[in-house]
């Protein structure tokens, strides 16, 4: 039976990048040494966190003026350090509420910072970025791109301002083309489009370094990690070579205007087999994410037995967010168009079959 993967935390890698890393782990490189023992310190990984920082660059065209991080602590970790590295002495952040996650970003932020909710809408659509009541005296402005949870996603980004945004891309990272000149920070957990879990990219523009406040310690503070090239501890050493591998993956196969196109083509096809009277999707579509496809059925007594006999096809990690329920299927950049294929076959069987 093949297996298909739909996990919203770990995605699936390619074929050929989980090859590779076999290779890595029993040897890498004629060293002697499998890549899970490599000091942090020696030459051999300072070439594999050198090459991961040159292919992000080039996917993204990421000017000079941005320092990139490979830091430890996910995501979640960044909600709290974001005022403690970017306050300075200011008081205020501005905050999008948009879904679950941009609202653990507002309760991580509030012991740091006072924080303005400058736009909240329920969870059925997003606020356009031209229409946010942003701050003139803000540190920064913090959204969300993607929220996993609720399956919708901002499809346009805000103009740039004196007020530095800083988006929270982990789900959506190096899935399509991003003005990164419009951004102060951007943060993104690994383990959805780049691999493996334990390892965060924080891309920040130079001229935010500097700001921590007093007593930050010394791996979460932006600065000095950057002059220590995400060295002040030990790196995540094994997630950064798999981010590496990724990387390339990415560049060889089109960069992220191709990444698009198939993540823009798998979604639609999920999407074409939600839309009816069996299935529905609780996002409108100007809002919907191209990544996070989440539905339910029209009777709630058939979500369990959906998941249940999905299983049993291989068809693996479509239960929705535990504080929202329901069916989610994340389509990350690996997550194959056969496996979305094998996904609406079952659908519309289920649907011959339960409808």
């Amino acid at each position: 039976m093949t297996i298909h993967s739909f996990a919203s935390a770990s995605s699936m890698l390619p074929r050929d990048v989980r090859a590779a890393l076999g290779s890595d782990v029993a040897v890498w490189q004629n060293s002697g040494l499998s890549a899970l023992e490599l000091p942090f310190t020696g030459k051999e990984f300072a070439d594999i966190l050198a090459l991961a920082e040159h292919d992000l660059r080039a996917l993204l065209d990421l000017p000079d003026t941005y320092s990139v991080l490979f830091l430890q602590g996910g995501a979640s970790a960044q909600f709290s350090l974001l005022p403690m590295n970017l306050l300075g002495g200011l008081k205020h952040c501005d905050y999008v509420e948009s879904g679950h996650w941009s609202r653990r970003a507002i309760a991580e932020a509030r012991p740091w910072c006072d924080v303005r909710i400058i736009e909240s809408r329920d969870e059925g659509s997003l606020p356009p970025p031209g229409e946010w009541d942003r701050s003139h005296d803000a540190a920064y402005c913090h959204f969300t791109t993607n929220e996993t949870a609720n399956g919708l996603q901002f499809h346009s980004y805000p103009e740039a301002s004196d007020v530095p945004v800083v988006a929270d891309m982990t789900a959506d990272f190096l899935t399509r083309p991003v003005p990164v000149e419009r951004f102060g920070v951007i943060y993104a957990s690994a383990q959805k489009n780049l691999g493996a879990a334990g390892l965060t990219i924080v891309i920040v523009r130079r001229d935010l370094l500097g700001r921590a406040r007093s007593g930050t310690p010394a791996p979460f503070d932006y600065a000095r990690q950057a002059e220590a090239k995400s060295k002040v501890n030990t790196p995540p050493t094994f997630a950064v070579l798999v981010a590496a591998r990724m990387l390339g993956w990415l560049r060889k196969t089109g960069g992220l205007a191709a990444a698009e196109e198939r993540n823009k083509r798998k979604s639609a096809k999920l999407y074409a087999a939600i839309d009816g009277e069996f299935y529905r999707c609780p996002a409108p579509p100007p809002h919907r994410s191209s990544i996070s496809v989440c539905f339910r059925l029209h009777d709630p007594a058939l979500d369990l037995m959906f998941l249940e006999e999905a299983q049993a096809r291989g068809l693996l990690h479509l239960r929705g967010h535990p504080a929202i329920g329901g069916i989610r299927a994340s389509l990350y950049n690996a997550v194959e168009e056969r496996s979305v294929d094998a996904l609406v076959s079952f659908m519309s069987d289920f649907k011959r079959r339960r409808g």
